[in-house]
């Protein structure tokens, strides 16, 4: 890459005070903290979020990428994310927020696949960051809050450019996400760019973030979960975008985020099961000791969440859970509060963006109350990149997208799962897809079919099991079982490993070749209802 500037655009220069949302409010709000991290003294305010991201943008321009271009980040929870990201969407660049829990070699292979140009990381993350080059990828990878051997301190970099400098006329940047797919290995979910012209009108989701959820000036977001997520990142960007504080916990810690909504009196917050579950273990007097009022809106999804764990929740805070259904592709969200969930027990609510259809085999919309395929229509497409295949399946002949769940419609337009993908599983509110591991597991020595299957766990909700099949001679043993799983830490992401394994004299195979995971779902089901 180039390290000199790259020559003026012929294209007419944007006027700073208008390049996006984040700019207008800079302009009326400057002083106005944009972003708390917890653990911080001093916020990040709207004017300083502004220019940092204005010279993060010049930097990007510099390096003489393109529009449509991307770029990776390989970070914790901090600062440096929300600068980063808008800078990267002022240069009208793809960026790719990855888990700071995957493996080099998983890593490498979602910046080759992205076809990122740049990575930047943190020093928490440097040794990680140092194999990845090992594996395959070739690009420079910058470091910020920090330094390590063979990285570029960006700082410094950054810091050299005017903010007082107009940017050129691109199309806004956005999120590129990767999310597991049923091959085993991630998929980028890709929507197209939105012009520079049509950079400050409403989006077809505007509506679900600023008129379901209300956030806006004044509401103040607290987000415990990790920001490489989808939900986590674009919920803190729409907030900061409507003139919302956001409140960023480095890491999730039950107790901890109680005091946070009293502290910084937070109108907004977004959970998965496994931390409410966690927040309704604490002591009584621990729960009785924190002001909650200032809440608004509980934002629940990721996973199915436990009707006792839902209904605790809505008695400590009041009828202000509210629960969606959607995904990182955003063919369609539903959603439903708490009083909706009370008198339609087990539904994920009605469509707020998109129309549901019910799809037989046959691709044919179902009738009211038949079960068949969630699909969602009116929504702008996506892809699944460099899969054309995968894109392809998620589309009915109709042009009706679908995350390929199961489940039906009452006559009121509410919607109800009846069942997830059968190669999913969800713990602790992330999405996990096994085939990845079945495909490591596979060729362990002595095993001879393996299936892995996310089992009923109190507090995650699932956790992953391995059920495997040994080759004739070879004996089961614990020994064996923790070597396996020790295996599997070696090699993928911790996520992604079984926390135990079963072993079976044979699994559910058909001569097809067809494995019947739903047999061995339901039998441990049954074992935890026993």
């Amino acid at each position: 890459m180039s390290d000199t500037i790259a020559p003026a655009h012929d294209v007419p220069l944007s006027d700073p005070a208008t390049i996006d949302n984040m700019a207008i409010h800079a302009r009326s709000m400057g002083d106005t903290p944009a972003v708390w991290l917890d653990g911080c003294d001093t916020p990040l305010s709207f004017a300083e979020l502004d220019q940092q991201s204005t010279r993060v943008a010049h930097w990007l321009l510099s390096l003489g990428l393109q529009a449509e271009d991307g770029i990776a980040f390989l970070l914790d929870n901090r600062l440096d994310y929300y600068p980063l990201s808008w800078g990267a969407r002022r240069a009208g660049l793809y960026y790719t927020p990855i888990s700071i829990h995957l493996q080099p070699a998983e890593v490498a292979y979602v910046l080759r696949d992205s076809g990122a140009k740049l990575l930047i990381t943190c020093p928490e993350m440097a040794t990680l960051a140092s194999h990845i080059t090992q594996d395959g990828w070739a690009g420079d990878i910058y470091i910020v809050g920090g330094e390590s051997e063979g990285l570029i301190p960006l700082q410094p970099i950054v810091d050299a450019f005017d903010a007082a400098q107009a940017l050129p006329q691109r199309p806004v940047g956005r999120d590129f996400l990767y999310s597991s797919g049923t091959s085993g290995k991630p998929k980028g979910v890709k929507r197209a760019l939105i012009p520079y012209p049509q950079r400050l009108e409403p989006t077809f989701e505007t509506g679900m973030f600023s008129t379901y959820y209300k956030i806006g000036k004044g509401c103040r977001y607290l987000s415990p979960a990790p920001l490489y997520h989808a939900a986590p990142h674009r919920f803190t960007m729409r907030s900061i975008e409507f003139g919302g504080t956001v409140i960023v916990m480095p890491k999730f810690d039950a107790e901890r985020a109680l005091q946070l909504v009293e502290q910084y009196r937070c109108t907004h917050s977004q959970w998965v099961p496994t931390m409410m579950v966690r927040m309704l273990a604490l002591p009584k007097e621990v729960k009785a000791k924190y002001d909650l009022s200032s809440m608004v809106m509980f934002i629940h999804a990721a996973a199915p969440c436990p009707p006792d764990v839902k209904q605790g929740i809505i008695n400590w805070w009041g009828p202000i859970v509210v629960e969606y259904y959607g995904g990182s592709e955003a063919v369609g969200i539903t959603v439903l509060d708490s009083h909706e969930w009370l008198a339609h027990p087990g539904s994920v609510g009605k469509a707020i963006v998109g129309v549901i259809h019910i799809k037989g085999d046959d691709g044919r919309d179902l009738p009211v109350g038949e079960q068949g395929h969630i699909y969602f229509s009116g929504t702008p497409p996506f892809l699944y990149h460099n899969d054309p295949e995968k894109t392809a399946k998620a589309y009915a002949t109709d042009g009706a997208a679908t995350y390929g769940d199961l489940g039906h419609v009452d006559a009121d337009g509410y919607l109800y799962l009846s069942g997830r993908r059968t190669d999913l599983i969800i713990s602790g509110g992330v999405n996990i897809y096994p085939q990845e591991t079945e495909n490591l597991l596979s060729t362990y020595p002595g095993v001879a079919d393996v299936a892995v299957i996310g089992v009923p766990h109190p507090e995650f909700g699932q956790e992953v099991k391995a059920v495997i099949e040994l080759l004739p001679g070879v004996q089961a043993s614990e020994a064996l079982a923790e070597a396996i799983m020790a295996h599997c830490r070696t090699h993928l992401g911790h996520i992604k490993c079984p926390r135990s394994v079963d072993f079976t004299p044979r699994l559910p195979r058909e001569a097809n070749g067809k494995l019947y995971k739903r047999h061995l779902i339901a039998e441990y089901e049954a074992r935890a209802k026993a």
